[in-house]
């Protein structure tokens, strides 16, 4: 558990590693978890899909996230909804929220076997950034 302190108050968040997997590839995911109140509290949740695209199979890049990608990820719950001092259950934030990171994606399919490919998006991220054609 690490801590991060932003606006008067501390926020205690983990990432726990995962990989997805796209038609074309399977991805680094990292499922954050945030509490603004204690371990009772209600906690954040985003599934951070990591925006490498590298030249091999299997996508296991080095990808995690920074307490300044954490502090966006808090502020953008926050303005979306996410009470912290609520007690329990969680507050997703979804890939339907098109909310980025400069190293990351939202991405619902670890939750969810049918949300959008993550390789379509992860490319798609790619083309944006450079302006040129994913390999």
């Amino acid at each position: 558990m690490r801590k991060l302190y932003a606006d008067g108050r501390e926020f205690v968040w983990k990432g726990e590693i995962h990989h997805v997997s796209g038609e074309r590839d399977c991805h680094r995911c990292v499922r954050l978890r945030v509490w603004g109140a204690g371990k009772n509290s209600r906690v954040l949740q985003a599934d951070l899909l990591s925006k490498a695209v590298l030249p091999w199979g299997c996508a296991s890049d080095s990808s995690y996230p920074t307490p300044k990608d954490v502090r966006e990820v808090i502020d953008h719950a926050l303005t979306h909804g996410w009470d912290p001092d609520a007690a329990g259950g969680v507050f997703f934030l979804s890939e339907a929220d098109e909310f980025e990171l400069a190293g990351f994606l939202l991405t619902d399919r670890l939750r969810d076997e049918g949300a959008p490919d993550p390789t379509a998006r992860v490319l798609s991220a790619f083309e944006r950034a450079t302006g040129s054609p994913s390999p």
